[in-house]
């Protein structure tokens, strides 16, 4: 039988054993505190990949600027004039070239899904131009005068055929239009793949491309030409 006395000594031995700290070995609690931070609570207002690739982007660009203008001539003045000249000439060579012009692809083709007429295309350009809207005006002529050609049997319909191609093939069975249908292909090519702005000029160039060629017979010879490679 156990006395107070020995129940008291047990009670007492048993708190000074639960006061002791725990030590964790160095190695597991690490791991822990990492799992334990890996968690997402943790880090939902953390910057995006996208924005702290940024933040690098523009610390080494920070840093760059920072080393150049220690060695160039004037320091930061030096450093500010060389860099307003150089988007001077790009502001320049933008404007001379206007946006990079895309190459059309087999995905490029004149004409949309839905089949129309000359006279409906040309009713299109009609609509735009009255209105002011002169890319639209250009690609409707320009499928007007395609589509005419198709229609009189000067090209073969050939779906999927780019303005380049049809100024090509027209100009061989039309060689006094040649150089008209290239330059009017050229500026559709422009408003619809190069980011350029049609005027009311270009237009009217166009339009009258379209209403001589109305007026003109294709070489025989070269029709039959045209018709015979396009079936190949």
């Amino acid at each position: 039988m156990i006395t107070t006395g020995g129940t008291i000594a047990a009670h007492l031995l048993l708190r000074v054993r639960t006061d002791v700290p725990v030590d964790t070995p160095r190695d597991p609690a690490r791991e822990a505190a990492e799992r334990e931070l890996s968690k997402p609570v943790y880090h939902e207002n953390d910057p995006s990949l996208l924005q702290r690739a940024l933040d690098r982007f523009w610390e080494w660009v920070g840093g760059l600027f920072e080393s150049a203008s220690g060695v160039g001539p004037g320091g930061w003045l030096g450093l500010t004039a060389v860099a307003v000249v150089v988007v001077a000439l790009i502001a320049a060579l933008w404007w001379r070239l206007g946006t990079p012009q895309r190459t059309p692809g087999a995905a490029d083709s004149l004409f949309d899904d839905s089949p129309r007429t000359a006279a409906e295309h040309r009713a299109a350009a009609d609509r735009h131009a009255a209105a002011g809207r002169w890319n639209q005006a250009v690609q409707e002529r320009m499928r007007a005068v395609v589509r005419s050609l198709e229609e009189r049997t000067v090209l073969d319909p050939r779906p999927g055929r780019t303005s380049d191609e049809a100024a090509a093939e027209a100009g061989r069975a039309l060689p006094e239009h040649a150089d008209e249908l290239r330059a009017a292909a050229r500026t559709f090519d422009d408003v619809t793949y190069g980011g350029r702005t049609a005027d009311e000029p270009a237009y009217r160039r166009v339009a009258r491309l379209d209403q001589a060629l109305e007026r003109t017979k294709p070489k025989l010879e070269a029709a039959d030409a045209t018709a015979e490679g396009a079936a190949r």
